[in-house]
C-alpha cells in the first residue's frame, strides 16, 4: 500500500475531523455587568465564512456556517481558537454535510456549557437566507457631539422625561477592542426601545466612549444593554451589534427584554 492509499484509509473516519481540544472556553463573568432588570434574552450569533472539508472523493466543500450560543450559557469562545478548531476540518474527508453539523453541534455545545444552534449554508444558499440589508430607523452619528471620554460612561444617557417613544436608533460607530490582542473590532450598533425619549447625543457620546474600551464583543453589548436599562428605564429595550469578522469570523450579540428577537440583518461591511 502506498503512501497516498494509506492517508485515504486512516482519514475517512467521521472521527478525523474533530479535534474538540483544540477550542478554548471562556466564562461569560458576569461580576459587575448583569443587574436585577428582570428576564434577559438573548443569543450570540457567530458566522464562519471560512468553513471547508472534502468529501469522501476528495472534492472540497465550501459553506457558510451561523452559530447561535443563548446568551444562558455559563461559556463563550475564544475566537482565535474557534478560527484554527475550523481550519483542521479543511483537508478531512467527512461524508456529509450533516455529519459536519453534528461535529460542529456536538463539541461547540460542550464548549460553551448548553446547546447551540448550527446551521450549514452553500454560498449561494446564504445569499437568500441573510441579504445584504440596511438598518432602519434613526441614525445617530451626525448628531451634534459635544462630550467626549477615555473611559466608558454611562453618565452620558440622558432621558427626556416629558416625551414618551417607540423607536429604533442606530449607529455605525461603535469601536471596542480585543482584550487578547487589542486589536479594534468594528461594529454597527441597532437599538430598539419604548419609555421616555433617549437623548440622542448622550446616546452618540456613550457608544463613542467605547472606542478604547477593552472587552469581549458579548460583555460589551451586554454592558450596553444594562447600562440602557439602568440609566433610562425604557419599558422595553433590543440591543444588537453587528461586528465586522476577524480572521473570517463575525460575533453579532443581541439582548432584549422579550424573546421574540430577530437576527435578520446582515450590513454592507459584513
Amino acid at each position: 500500500m502506498d503512501s497516498s492509499n494509506k492517508f485515504l484509509d486512516e482519514d475517512c473516519s467521521i472521527e478525523a475531523g474533530r479535534s474538540p481540544e483544540l477550542l478554548l472556553s471562556i466564562s461569560r463573568n458576569r461580576e459587575g455587568v448583569r443587574s436585577s432588570v428582570g428576564p434577559v434574552f438573548g443569543a450570540d450569533l457567530w458566522t464562519a465564512y471560512e468553513l471547508s472539508w472534502l468529501d469522501m472523493q476528495g472534492l472540497p466543500q465550501v459553506a457558510i456556517g451561523e452559530f447561535s450560543v443563548p446568551c444562558e450559557s455559563s461559556n463563550i469562545i475564544e475566537s482565535k481558537s474557534l478560527k484554527i478548531y475550523l481550519n483542521n476540518f479543511n483537508q478531512r474527508r467527512i461524508p456529509s454535510w450533516t455529519h459536519v453539523s453534528k461535529m460542529l453541534y456536538t463539541d461547540l455545545s460542550q464548549i460553551v456549557g448548553i446547546p447551540i444552534g448550527v446551521q450549514l449554508f452553500t454560498l449561494d444558499n446564504y445569499y437568500r437566507h441573510r441579504p445584504i440589508s440596511k438598518l432602519h430607523g434613526g441614525c445617530i452619528d451626525r448628531t451634534t457631539f459635544f462630550k467626549s471620554s477615555v473611559n466608558v460612561d454611562a453618565g452620558f444617557l440622558t432621558i427626556n422625561h416629558a416625551k414618551e417613544v417607540k423607536e429604533t436608533l442606530y449607529t455605525h460607530l461603535l469601536r471596542t477592542n480585543c482584550p487578547v490582542t487589542n486589536q479594534p473590532d468594528w461594529a454597527s450598533l441597532l437599538v430598539t426601545y419604548e419609555g421616555c425619549k433617549i437623548e440622542e447625543a448622550g446616546l452618540l457620546a456613550y457608544i463613542i466612549s467605547y472606542r478604547l474600551h477593552q472587552d469581549f464583543h458579548e460583555r460589551c453589548v451586554e454592558k450596553i444593554f444594562y447600562d440602557l436599562m439602568e440609566q433610562c428605564k425604557p419599558k422595553a429595550l433590543t440591543v444588537c451589534a453587528r461586528y465586522l469578522r476577524r480572521g473570517g469570523i463575525d460575533i453579532n450579540p443581541i439582548r432584549s427584554t422579550h424573546d421574540d428577537y430577530s437576527f435578520d440583518i446582515r450590513l454592507v461591511r459584513q
